[in-house]
């Protein structure tokens, strides 16, 4: 029997392409063989996407705000179209699932050319451009979160909720369970892939302003950009303060595992990751994101009262530090805030996405009976 395959098409970030390889390792050990369309910059993340065919796919966006940009980014779309179309006249995949990001265009045009059945996973709580122009094509619009702005009204019939999917050490850390503070307290501060400018310096100040009887028990995990790592560290120092200040971190998942409060961006990965880990944090949206996207990721963690939401504009020295000494202050609220976190969680949306594919790849296949 042939394998059913699936082409996945996903943007060059690693918020587009970590779900991606969430999926493709969970179709793979069912059966399945992947094939992986992205651009030059996905393929940076490629390595670990279990793909028995990868290709780098041509594309582009159209910025309204630059007409005399539209005719090359228009020629990069159609020769991504004819890429995708032909990959898929070869291959005949049961399947594409797009996870957003400019090579997801072509890709869905293509799919929906030969008729393939499209699911389209949307990591954020609001519609990305290239998702919301082809929502209403798709099977299934499945979503990272249970709100969903900007989705078509000709898509909402076809939307469900899966969550995010998570990758196997955030998964295993979702399994450890919150150990409140004792004798000491365990600050992890993430910032993107390299460390937010605005995080790398405003948070050491904030810390060093805490009481002597928070600073002597407090231990700092922090991503800091490479420019601001020397300040940070002589300011931590300066404060009395154990500090671990790097520009990357590989092992996150471990750091959230042992994190007692998170300072973070508000990308769609942090927060899912957050929920399934069962963390408080303190979440300060990036003010630049595409309509305002991170603002309503982080509500799906303020809302249930495990995260308070810090908008950019009104991050200050002060007031972090007032409310990094409310929280850390109070470990019983942080232990509240903790389990409040877990009640976000959905550990198991790979499963489900998967199940999704499966259902939409053979409509005709009977139920499982329980």
């Amino acid at each position: 029997m042939t394998a059913r395959r699936a082409v996945l098409a996903a943007g060059g970030t690693g918020g587009h392409m970590f779900p991606a390889q969430a999926l493709a390792e969970t179709l793979k050990a069912r059966g399945w063989a992947i094939s992986l369309l992205t651009d030059a910059r996905g393929m940076r993340h490629a390595d670990g996407i279990p793909a028995d065919d990868r290709r780098t796919l041509s594309a582009a966006s159209i910025i309204k705000s630059k007409p005399w940009t539209w005719p090359t980014a228009s020629l990069a779309i159609w020769r991504g179209y004819r890429q995708a179309r032909r990959l898929m006249k070869e291959q005949r995949p049961d399947i594409l699932i797009g996870f957003g990001g400019y090579p997801a265009f072509p890709a869905m045009m293509a799919a929906k050319s030969l008729n393939i059945p499209i699911i389209i996973h949307e990591q954020n709580a609001v519609l990305g451009r290239v998702n919301r122009v082809r929502a209403g094509t798709a099977a299934v619009v499945a979503s990272g979160f249970d709100r969903l702005a900007r989705l078509p009204d000709k898509a909402r019939d076809c939307w469900q909720v899966t969550g995010n999917p998570l990758r196997a050490p955030i998964l295993k850390a979702a399994g450890a369970p919150y150990e409140a503070p004792g004798d000491h307290l365990r600050l992890v501060v993430l910032g993107g892939s390299l460390g937010a400018r605005i995080l790398s310096e405003t948070v050491p100040a904030a810390v060093a302003r805490l009481p002597q009887d928070i600073r002597s028990r407090l231990e700092v995990v922090q991503q800091t950009r490479e420019e601001n790592l020397d300040a940070a560290r002589e300011t931590y120092r300066e404060a009395g303060v154990v500090a671990v200040c790097e520009p990357f971190f590989r092992d996150v998942a471990g750091h959230l595992r042992g994190a007692h409060l998170v300072i973070a961006r508000a990308g769609a990965s942090t927060v899912s990751e957050l929920a399934a880990v069962g963390r408080p944090a303190i979440l300060i949206p990036l003010k630049i994101a595409m309509d305002d996207h991170q603002t309503e990721n982080a509500r799906s963690l303020s809302d249930v009262g495990a995260a308070d939401v810090v908008p950019e504009d009104e991050l200050s020295i002060e007031g972090l530090a007032a409310l990094l000494q409310t929280r850390l202050g109070d470990s019983e609220d942080l232990a509240r805030r903790a389990a409040a976190a877990k009640t976000a969680g959905r550990p198991d949306a790979t499963e489900r996405l998967a199940a999704l594919a499966e259902a939409v790849a053979d409509p005709g296949a009977p139920e499982e009976q329980e």
